[in-house]
C-alpha cells in the first residue's frame, strides 16, 4: 500500500476535532486505503481496536446494515464508553437516509466520524443543510506523480512520465502495469461503474448511450475552451443530436462523479469571473488513452491536465485567466495568495517561448508567475517569470 502523506497528514490533523471529515472522490482513487493508513496510525498512537468501527458499504457482508436505523444501533451498541471511539464509514451514499445515522453519531461526544463517497451528491441538499459548519470536505484524488514515483525508486522521471499518463493514476493500475490488457479492463470496470451506478442509477436513465459519446467528446477535448452550446453543436454535426440542456445535465453528472472537472475563466485585467468557456479536464489520463485509444494524442493539454490535477491537490482554486485576448493556462488561488501557471511542452524555439511569456507579461501585479515545460534545463528567470521543469515541480524539488 502505498503512502498518500497529503491526504493523512490532513486527517491526522483533524483527529478529535468536533468536525464530520468527509472524504470525496472518482471511485478506486484510494479513499478505502486511506482510511486504513489512518487506522493504523491510530493504533500506533494508542488507540484501541476496540475503539474503531470501520463499515464499507460497497461490501456484500455489510448490506444488512444500508438501513440507517439498523447501522446507528449496530454502531452505537459497539461504542467504547468513555474513550474517543473513531468511526468509518465507507461510500455512505448507498445507505437510503443515510444523513439521519450522521447526525445522531455527530452529537455523541465521544465519536470521531469519518466517512466516503464517490458522488458529490453526498453534499448537496438535506445533508448540506443539516451538517452546515459541522463538516470538512477532503477531496481525494488519484496517485499523484510524487506518489507514483514512491513504487518506482530506480526509474527516472523522464523515463517514468509515459507510464505515468498512459497507464493510469489509479493506486491498483500500478500492479497491471506488465498487463495491458488486465489494465484495460479494469480502468473499463471503473468508468463503467462511474457511468451505471453513481449517474445513469441515480438520474433513472434507460439509455447511456449519448452519456457515453459526451465522455468521449470530453476527454478528446480536455484543456480546450467549450461551452455547452459548442458540445451540442459539434455533436449534431457529426450526426449525434443531443440538446443543451440534456449536455448541460450530463456535464452535472460527470463533474458530480469526480471523473470531470471544470475550471472556470476569470478576466485578469477586469477582475470578474466570466460565465462562459470553461474548460475540462479529467480526474486521470488513462482513462482518456481507455476511451480514445491511441489516435494522435495531444501532449501538450495532457500535461495540462497532469497540472491542473495537482494544483488541486495542493489546495488551489484553480481558473484559467484571460488577460485581453490571450490566455493563462491557470490562475491559482489559496487563501490571500494568486500565481500564474503557463504550461509547455517545450519552449526551446524562441517564438513558442515570447508566445508562452506574453500572457505572463501583461499581468503588471507582482505575484509569482510560473512557465511549467519538459525541457530538461535548471530552473531560470524570464524578468521574473520563473521557468521550472514540470517534472521537477511535480516531484515537488524545484527551486521555486
Amino acid at each position: 500500500m502505498l503512502n498518500r502523506p497529503l491526504y493523512l497528514n490532513r486527517l491526522i490533523s483533524l483527529k478529535d476535532k468536533q468536525l464530520i471529515k468527509i472524504i470525496t472522490g472518482i471511485r478506486r482513487c484510494g479513499k478505502s486505503a486511506l482510511f486504513e493508513l489512518f487506522q493504523d496510525y491510530l493504533l500506533q498512537n494508542g488507540v484501541s481496536k476496540q475503539q474503531i468501527q470501520s463499515i464499507n458499504f460497497e461490501e456484500n457482508d455489510n448490506e444488512d446494515l444500508q438501513n440507517y436505523k439498523l447501522l446507528y444501533q449496530h454502531i452505537k451498541k459497539n461504542l467504547v464508553p468513555d474513550k474517543m471511539n473513531y468511526i468509518f464509514l465507507d461510500e455512505i451514499q448507498n445507505v437510503p437516509e443515510f444523513q439521519k445515522t450522521v447526525d445522531s453519531l455527530y452529537i455523541q461526544k465521544n465519536v470521531d466520524l469519518y466517512v466516503t463517497g464517490s458522488n458529490a451528491y453526498l453534499l448537496s441538499g438535506e445533508l448540506a443543510t443539516l451538517l452546515s459548519g459541522r463538516y470538512i470536505e477532503i477531496n481525494m484524488l488519484p496517485l499523484s506523480f510524487k506518489e507514483y514515483s514512491q513504487a518506482f525508486p530506480n526509474v527516472s522521471k523522464s523515463d517514468l512520465f509515459p507510464n505515468y499518463i498512459q497507464n493510469s493514476s489509479f493506486p491498483y493500475a500500478i500492479q497491471l502495469q506488465d498487463d495491458p490488457s488486465s489494465l484495460y479492463q479494469y480502468l473499463d470496470g471503473i468508468y463503467n461503474t462511474i457511468l451505471i451506478k453513481d449517474i445513469a442509477n441515480r438520474k433513472k436513465m434507460t439509455d447511456t448511450s449519448q452519456l457515453h459519446r459526451i465522455v468521449r467528446f470530453m476527454a478528446d477535448n480536455i484543456g480546450n475552451i467549450t461551452s455547452i452550446k459548442k458540445i451540442s453543436d459539434t455533436m449534431k454535426s457529426d450526426r449525434q443530436d443531443i440538446a443543451p440542456h440534456t449536455v448541460d445535465a450530463y456535464l452535472t453528472a460527470l463533474k458530480e462523479s469526480f471523473i470531470l472537472y471544470a475550471a472556470s475563466r476569470y478576466d485578469v485585467k477586469g477582475k470578474e469571473y466570466l460565465k462562459t468557456g470553461e474548460k475540462y479536464y479529467l480526474a486521470d489520463v488513462g482513462l482518456r488513452y481507455m476511451l480514445l485509444g491511441n489516435k494522435a494524442q495531444d501532449f501538450g493539454h495532457i500535461l495540462e491536465n497532469i497540472v491542473y490535477l495537482e494544483l488541486l491537490r495542493r489546495g488551489y482554486k484553480v481558473y484559467v485567466g484571460k488577460v485581453g485576448t490571450q490566455e493563462v493556462d491557470f490562475i491559482a488561488l489559496k487563501g490571500t495568495d494568486t500565481e500564474y501557471y503557463q504550461v509547455s511542452l517545450s519552449v526551446l524555439d524562441k517564438n513558442t517561448l515570447q508566445r508562452e511569456l506574453s500572457p505572463l507579461e501583461k499581468i503588471l501585479d507582482h505575484n509569482p508567475k510560473f512557465l511549467l515545460t519538459l525541457d530538461a534545463l535548471p530552473v531560470s528567470s524570464h524578468n521574473g517569470i520563473k521557468q521550472i521543469n514540470a517534472l521537477d515541480w511535480l516531484l515537488d524539488v524545484a527551486d521555486r
